[in-house]
């Protein structure tokens, strides 16, 4: 069964989000996704905007979380969680937050992105050029890297596709390179 199905099947065809039914379509939950059902969700335009800009974010909007968050599906509770954590200055989403239960492994997840940090306390990683770098994006590769622990050289204008970062430090991002999952510098890369 392919993604689309999947997910008008497990959300009945509504946007997971807002339970909206017009104009939905297939997003990503960054910083892990593999593009499978379980790491996607099926959301509408508006929801889907709002997530995307938060410049576009309509707080009265997002009062539809009081019953999404509920919600069994992981991929979904990251997205409630993201998203209350954004809005969380308003009062209301605080409450709901209080009450949002995550497992340890999906509030990491939802975590992963960086969402709720102080500005001043997050790690921002740049590429060569002092591009900021986000999980999901696809950077190439500036220069030959030889790979610690294995005679693998990653060569110099290699995309590597979907990166996730390291939020410890940084300096680093991971990514695949000929199907090899490797740590790779930030200043060896380039944002495409």
């Amino acid at each position: 069964m392919n993604v689309i199905k999947e997910l008008q099947e497990r959300s009945g065809s509504k946007c997971e989000l807002c339970n909206a039914t017009e104009n939905l379509g297939v997003f990503e939950v960054p910083s892990t996704s593999d593009g499978s059902a379980e790491q996607c969700i099926f959301v509408c335009n508006t929801c889907l905007e709002q997530v995307e800009d938060a410049d576009k974010v309509d707080v009265n909007h997002w009062r539809c979380l009081n019953d999404t968050m509920w919600s069994q599906v992981p991929a979904v509770q990251v997205m409630v969680w993201r998203m209350l954590t954004r809005l969380r200055a308003e009062g209301w989403p605080q409450n709901l937050l209080d009450m949002l239960y995550l497992d340890d492994e999906t509030l990491a997840w939802a975590k992963a992105t960086g969402e709720g940090k102080d500005k001043e306390d997050a790690i921002v990683h740049r590429d060569v050029n002092g591009v900021i770098l986000q999980a999901g994006d696809n950077v190439v590769l500036i220069k030959d890297l030889k790979v610690k622990g294995s005679s693998m050289v990653a060569k110099q204008g290699t995309a590597v596709r979907r990166i996730s970062l390291d939020h410890e430090n940084a300096e680093y991002i991971e990514g695949k390179v000929d199907g090899q999952q490797i740590v790779i510098i930030t200043k060896y890369v380039k944002k495409i």
